[in-house]
């Protein structure tokens, strides 16, 4: 529904602009805000942020059409005005363009053409709007990726990459926030979340210092894959000092943040996943290597990294372990043997 006000002392216009658009207005594709002068139109402005354009007369008691247009252009830039005056006006009217009225119409109403400029209007002003949307998400985009990778997104080969998927040997890590549900119960929503990503932050520092990637957030917990050379290494390495780093963060709220974290090594499918339907697609890794790593990380207890027995067996000479045993892992038909990384 798109909200209109209508800025004009002559009352019948009121009344003509309900009866002429009763039906749009009783479909809810029109709300109209009335207003008798400038400062009452700007007095709905601040009631109505929502109005998307304007219709103002430009003679009017108390404030004018044109110092109305002024001020709307400092508080409302988005929102599109269109003059409705007489054609005696065409002076104040060709003041009212230059002072960035989008269009007008002269009295008497034509209300068919009114409506078309209406349309137009709010054709306008909708594509105004996913301007800037889009320039928002860009600038948020440009935060924090790459100008190189931003360049190849535009390419034939990332198109191409995107419809890729090939199994791979890799590492993959869940990084789970011990006990975090007990304070989003407690504290208000942006406290909760400042904390999270507070934590996640020091989370995906020492991923990618290990030239890992952070493959998702789920929920309070970081999926990490680590992809090339001695990629069990380094996921080890990332989530050591994850835990260290964690585990030094001062207790706040009367929270003491510790983390629970699950490493397997082995081969996956790496490949855009999700939905077409809804274009939602990750470019994500699945498999059993990845769902025993989720459960591994559930089996850790506070502070632990636990891997599988396989894992501790290729590294073993460069990191210190300590054996937990057996334990039954989900849609898993034998135990599997944990071991706990201490250093």
């Amino acid at each position: 529904m798109t909200k209109i006000l209508v800025a004009d002392d002559e009352e019948d216009l009121e009344v003509l602009i309900r009866q002429k658009f009763r039906q749009k207005i009783r479909e809810q594709q029109y709300e109209f805000v009335f207003a008798h002068n400038g400062n009452e139109a700007l007095d709905k402005m601040q009631q109505h942020p929502d109005i998307a354009i304007v219709l103002s007369d430009i003679n009017m008691p108390e404030m004018d059409g044109l110092t109305l247009l002024t001020k709307l252009n400092e508080t409302s830039p988005l929102t599109k005005t269109v003059m409705v005056s007489a054609y005696g006006d065409m002076d104040n009217i060709r003041t009212a363009m230059n002072r960035g009225a989008f269009d007008f119409v002269t009295k008497p109403v034509n209300f068919e053409d009114l409506e078309l400029t209406m349309q137009k209007t709010i054709q306008h002003v909708i594509q105004m709007k996913k301007t800037l949307q889009a320039i928002k998400e860009n600038n948020i985009l440009r935060m924090y990726v790459d100008e190189n990778v931003l360049s190849f997104m535009g390419t034939r080969e990332y198109e191409k990459s995107l419809m890729e998927n090939e199994t791979v040997e890799a590492s993959v890590a869940f990084i789970d926030i011990c006990q975090f549900t007990a304070i989003s119960e407690k504290e208000n929503p942006d406290t909760v979340v400042k904390m999270l990503n507070d934590y996640f932050d020091v989370i995906v520092k020492e991923v990618i210092a290990q030239k890992g990637t952070v493959d998702k957030f789920i929920g309070d917990c970081v999926m990490a894959v680590f992809k090339g050379e001695y990629h069990l290494d380094r996921a080890i390495d990332a989530c050591l000092t994850i835990r260290n780093k964690i585990d030094s963060l001062p207790n706040e709220h009367g929270f003491s943040p510790k983390v629970a974290i699950g490493i397997n090594s082995g081969e996956m499918i790496s490949g855009n996943i999700g939905s077409a339907t809804l274009r939602r697609l990750d470019y994500t890794v699945i498999g059993d290597t990845v769902n025993t790593a989720q459960r591994l990380q559930s089996a850790a207890g506070v502070s632990q990294v636990v891997i599988t027995e396989q894992c501790y067996e290729k590294v073993k000479q460069s990191f210190n372990c300590q054996k937990i045993g057996p334990a039954a892992l989900k849609n898993k038909s034998v135990e599997t043997i944990l071991y706990e990384v201490l250093n």
